[in-house]
């Protein structure tokens, strides 16, 4: 999910140089045609820079995103909703590994991603540093945020890499099924009492401005966003988005009968677009910098995770390192 989240850390790709020119004309022209670059390919390391960057913050993503929906496995309203919310969950930690090894065909290992998102050095997506307060925050996760990474993941599967386009197909499939989960919910929750109601509206309240700010940051200041244009990683700008964002749920609002937050909110004909309100851009910049109100929670539990999991990575390395050895002693 989450691919045009800001990294407050990176600096915009720096030009080309001491490449062959040759190579770099080859490269450019192969991007230009829609071709895709696979691993063994030659590309310039400003390309690889920003794709390990862009990839390795989206399987971040995924995996810390998976903390605020399990926080509500044991208290979901009934077995149906329980099965459905961990087969997601489930789906969200499939689209991380996928994302990881996507990301490790670039020259990064797994480990030094992780490392990078436990020391601070990377970034996630700010909308996982907001809370599940009640039963509807899932409705509305699924609903609002899974949306936006829809809009924002279609469009990766005809991105340049290859391996990230190929990842992209099977995740997109996963994420429709996650925002018309999500939807459900909402629907059932505004057809249901007066209380239900109230709850789903207070939801739509709390989530709708940190969903739109999923998008990045405005294309003025989005520093990394022409060169990815140019190198067809991303297809559509952040402002782009947002607004195909935008168009999409509003009419989804009105039928499930809830208010978008936003009094600047109206149909503009001449545009054929809706107008809408300013982001909270200091609040989005915040967040970035881990001032969310669960960031510190969110990297507590991802680095007990990792911590408590020692033991089996290390089983694993030992029972590959028999198998091998094993290979070995046959084949000789």
């Amino acid at each position: 999910m989450y691919t045009t989240e800001l990294d407050k850390t990176a600096t915009a790709p720096t030009p080309i140089g001491g490449e062959d020119p040759a190579l770099i004309a080859a490269f450019e022209a192969r991007v230009a045609a829609d071709e895709f670059i696979e691993p063994k390919d030659w590309m310039p390391e400003a390309y690889r820079r920003t794709l390990t960057r862009q990839i390795s913050q989206h399987a971040h993503s995924e995996i810390v995103g998976m903390l605020p929906e399990g926080n509500w496995l044991t208290r979901a309203p009934s077995l149906k909703r329980k099965a459905i919310l961990l087969a997601k969950i489930q789906d969200e930690g499939g689209h991380g590994l996928y994302l990881y090894c996507a990301a490790e065909t670039l020259g990064t290992s797994r480990e030094q991603m992780i490392d990078a998102l436990h020391s601070g050095r990377a970034k996630y997506s700010t909308i996982f540093n907001y809370p599940t307060l009640n039963w509807a925050d899932i409705g509305a996760i699924g609903w609002l945020v899974d949306g936006a990474a829809i809009m924002n993941q279609v469009p990766l599967q005809r991105t340049s890499y290859g391996p990230y386009a190929r990842a992209m197909v099977r995740v997109c499939k996963e994420e429709s099924f996650h925002q018309r989960q999500g939807f459900d919910i909402m629907l059932a929750m505004a057809n249901g009492s007066p209380a239900q109601k109230a709850m789903a509206q207070d939801a739509l309240n709390r989530w709708w401005w940190p969903s739109l700010m999923m998008f990045g940051p405005s294309d003025d200041n989005s520093p990394n966003t022409a060169q990815s244009i140019r190198w067809r990683i991303k297809r559509e700008t952040n402002d782009e988005l947002r607004q195909k964002f935008v168009d999409a749920t509003v009419p989804q609002a009105e039928l499930l009968g809830l208010t978008i937050p936003d009094p600047a909110l109206k149909w503009n004909e001449e545009r054929g677009h809706y107008d809408f309100g300013e982001i909270e851009w200091d609040e989005f910049y915040a967040v970035v910098r881990g001032e969310g109100p669960t960031a510190k929670e969110r990297m507590k539990a991802r680095r007990a995770a990792w911590n408590d999991g020692a033991w089996v990575r290390a089983a694993a390395d030992a029972h590959e390192a028999k198998r091998a050895a094993r290979s070995a002693a046959a084949a000789a």
